[in-house]
């Protein structure tokens, strides 16, 4: 939870610590100065930052605007719809605290997690919900300094790390003296992500291009193939279902963006078309530390 709310994504807090948690401390570190594999921020949070990591949440009566529990599976149905809501109060709940079902199912016990309704009460992580019912469908303008910035998305490690306009030397060495770890300012925040099937990735230097809140998305099997764009394509209305997600970022290359997913569980397992997936709850604040114009380099 700590690692969350310092913009430092451990993935979906389940109270499983795994890879994603397991870069986020040494990204927590690395700013910080300590060396890899340190548990400084869990001493941290111990001290100041989390007096109590559960809290009892309201299901709020405008989750009725964003479930819909009759959201068909299939392509040409959705098409049809208003907008890509949530299937279940449940779902409503585990994204707006990042979490996911199941975890709330280990707290709360099956029969009250599944019957949720607006103006219950259910114990979550205690995080900043994420607030769904504040976007509009804005776009997000450049700025200064968030549009200098640089962002690092490793395909490797499943991890974008987002840097002040120079990122920094991170290891100091002396011939004469060990090795030291110096405090790397200059990275200020990193999320998990899932990147695109290899063959789709696209390497290199990119731009940020634009920002848009609930995106409507684009459906052609024959571009997802690889294969082009075709007359076959319907549009798929926005929303947390939506497969890219409430924040979709494009790049200077066609088709290529950072965005969001309906499936936050599967960020870090199952590869994408070609894009950036991330969860909602960590795409929604990408706009917080980036904005069009800055650089996205993807190696």
């Amino acid at each position: 939870i700590y690692l969350d709310q310092s913009h430092f994504g451990p993935g979906v807090i389940d109270g499983k610590p795994g890879r994603f948690t397991i870069l986020a401390v040494n990204s927590w570190n690395e700013v910080n100065g300590h060396p890899s594999g340190q548990l400084g921020p869990v001493m941290a949070a111990a001290r100041r930052a989390v007096p109590n990591p559960f809290a009892v949440a309201i299901v709020p009566e405008v989750a009725t605007k964003w479930v819909n529990t009759k959201l068909s599976y299939k392509k040409v149905e959705q098409a049809k719809e208003k907008r890509m809501s949530y299937r279940s109060y449940a779902e409503f709940i585990s994204e707006r605290y990042h979490t996911d079902v199941e975890f709330l199912i280990d707290l709360n016990g099956s029969s009250k997690t599944y019957g949720l309704a607006p103006r219950s009460s259910v114990i979550v992580p205690n995080v900043t919900p994420f607030s769904i019912e504040s976007l509009t469908g804005s776009r997000y303008d450049s700025e200064e300094l968030l549009n200098s910035r640089h962002v690092v998305v490793d395909t490797k490690m499943n991890q974008a790390r987002i840097y002040e306009a120079a990122p920094r030397a991170l290891v100091v060495t002396d011939p004469d003296a060990p090795m030291l770890v110096t405090a790397n300012s200059a990275l200020v925040a990193s999320f998990p992500i899932t990147p695109g099937k290899p063959q789709f990735i696209k390497f290199g230097h990119w731009e940020l291009k634009n920002c848009v809140q609930l995106p409507v998305w684009r459906y052609d099997q024959s571009l997802l193939d690889g294969k082009g764009r075709s007359n076959n394509s319907m549009n798929i209305p926005p929303g947390p279902n939506s497969p890219v997600g409430i924040i979709w970022a494009g790049l200077s290359v066609s088709g290529i963006g950072m965005h969001g997913t309906s499936d936050p569980e599967t960020i870090g397992r199952a590869q994408s078309a070609g894009c950036i997936r991330m969860a909602n709850w960590d795409v929604v604040r990408l706009p917080d530390f980036i904005r069009p114009g800055a650089t996205v380099e993807i190696r």
